[in-house]
């Protein structure tokens, strides 16, 4: 009965596995997303293991080199999910939650010194944009970053600020409230600040890739999202989150 013991030992490590859900961040968005430099923290991955957690999962962080990665292999279906704003394009190969996790203000960041006139979108033409590799921020900013090639891509937040920093480019688009907090504690980044007037206004979602099974368990994963909104259980995370990031930043670099 040995050889028994062992099939079944077997067979419900494959069922383990079969469990694990595969979660993709590039953790440069605090206090949605960040590193504390062991583990990934923030709004995102909380939502992800609780909603997954709920329906029985684990969840397997997975951080790749840029955000366009994240994206690219949640098409692929090499991760089944990830956090994003809803367009056209991700559509074809994501399915999107109906209960949004959280409302994002996109502002255009500037620096004091270089003064950018924007009330807008093509206002903007006439200046040197920068943008993190895969981001998106609707399709009419889309199709006016592919009329006007004025976009010059990056990987990471610090190098998009510090181009900005030095007036190599002239505005960022970003969420204000990501924007804000990063540049709090960016030296050099003094007269970096965001513009009143909104880009836009998107929904951050889950979205889980359709080569996924777990893309036929929508229903139930916008059910999960729900109890999260309505008992504000989002709000106190991204509100902790804040508190942490902050803290984190403020320790002298040998106790972080």
């Amino acid at each position: 009965m040995r050889w028994l013991a062992v099939l079944m030992v077997l067979l419900g490590g494959q069922a383990a596995a079969a469990q694990t859900v595969r979660y993709c961040d590039y953790p440069v968005y605090p206090p949605i997303s960040w590193s504390d430099g062991s583990q990934v923290r923030g709004v995102a991955p909380n939502v992800v293991k609780a909603v997954f957690g709920k329906l029985g999962y684990q969840v397997e962080t997975v951080v790749l080199g840029n955000w366009q990665r994240c994206l690219l292999d949640a098409a692929q279906g090499r991760v089944d999910v990830v956090l994003a704003y809803s367009s056209p394009e991700r559509e074809q190969s994501l399915q999107f939650s109906q209960v949004p996790v959280l409302r994002e203000e996109v502002a255009v960041f500037v620096n004091r010194r270089h003064p950018v006139q924007f009330n807008r979108l093509d206002d903007l033409a006439q200046y040197r944009g920068g943008l993190l590799f895969g981001e998106s921020y609707g399709p009419d900013f889309d199709r006016f970053v592919a009329r006007h090639g004025n976009i010059e891509w990056v990987a990471g937040s610090q190098q998009n600020f510090g181009k900005l920093i030095r007036g190599r480019i002239d505005f960022i688009t970003h969420e204000r409230r990501t924007g804000l907090l990063y540049v709090e504690h960016l030296p050099g980044a003094a007269d970096i600040q965001a513009l009143p007037k909104a880009l836009s206004v998107d929904y951050l979602r889950l979205a889980v890739s359709r080569r996924s099974g777990l893309a036929e368990r929508m229903p139930e994963i916008d059910a999960q999202l729900q109890q999260l909104v309505d008992s504000g259980q989002i709000q106190r995370w991204l509100d902790e989150s804040e508190v942490t990031y902050r803290d984190m930043i403020n320790l002298p670099a040998d106790a972080r």
